[in-house]
């Protein structure tokens, strides 16, 4: 596995340190990575207290994802509102949903429904007004943030895996490794459209700022 969510979550393997079977590689942990997009939208609206999850009802892995997320909002006295989707067509109806419950931000997800759609779930969330955050194409599509793996490091280093393997490793011996590489993405002209004041020190972490 080049990459993969939560490859324990969705049945592939038992555990990270022995996978076992003929399966190893390296995973980015979404439950840990979509918890940090919701202290970063704490950090660039600090009022911030009813966010929005987009979650693919027919993936097993979004079940810790939303657990962690909501970990780390109690400790922000932010309030999760799950919104969990099967197809691309319940999308707009969500967001109207999204618009009466008073969300002030959408979490978009890694999952392909969102990754597939992330056109449509920014011209929808620009017309709520919502923050949004999401992988890094959330943010180059026109939403305002997105924190993601960096995908051209995590890709290189699968190479490893694959030598070792061809070397004689046994994969199952071979622990699955968490990415430790990430980019956060900051779309200050988004920002500014709703109006936020971006923190110097969230601008200063930014990998990349789109004026």
């Amino acid at each position: 596995m080049a990459s993969i969510g939560d490859p324990v979550a969705v049945g592939i393997v038992t555990k990270l340190a022995r996978p076992g079977g003929n399966i190893t590689g390296q995973t980015f942990f979404n439950p840990e990575l979509r918890a940090k997009r919701i202290e970063l939208l704490k950090e660039v609206m600090p009022r911030l207290s009813r966010v929005a999850v987009i979650l693919n009802a027919d993936n097993p892995a979004t079940g810790p994802e939303f657990q962690a997320m909501e970990t780390t909002a109690q400790s922000l006295n932010v309030k999760l509102l799950p919104f969990r989707l099967q197809t691309s067509s319940e999308l707009v109806s969500a967001f109207e949903s999204m618009e009466q419950a008073s969300v002030e931000a959408v979490e978009t997800g890694d999952d392909p429904l969102s990754f597939g759609n992330v056109g449509a779930i920014v011209a929808l969330a620009a017309r709520g007004r919502l923050l949004t955050i999401g992988p890094e194409d959330v943010a180059r599509a026109g939403g305002t943030m997105g924190y993601g793996v960096d995908f051209v490091a995590t890709f290189r280093h699968a190479t490893s895996f694959v030598d070792r393997i061809l070397k004689g490793a046994n994969p199952a011996d071979l622990p699955i490794e968490r990415a430790s590489k990430f980019q956060f993405i900051l779309n200050l002209k988004a920002a500014k459209a709703l109006g936020l004041d971006v923190p110097t020190a969230t601008l200063l972490r930014a990998d990349e700022v789109i004026e």
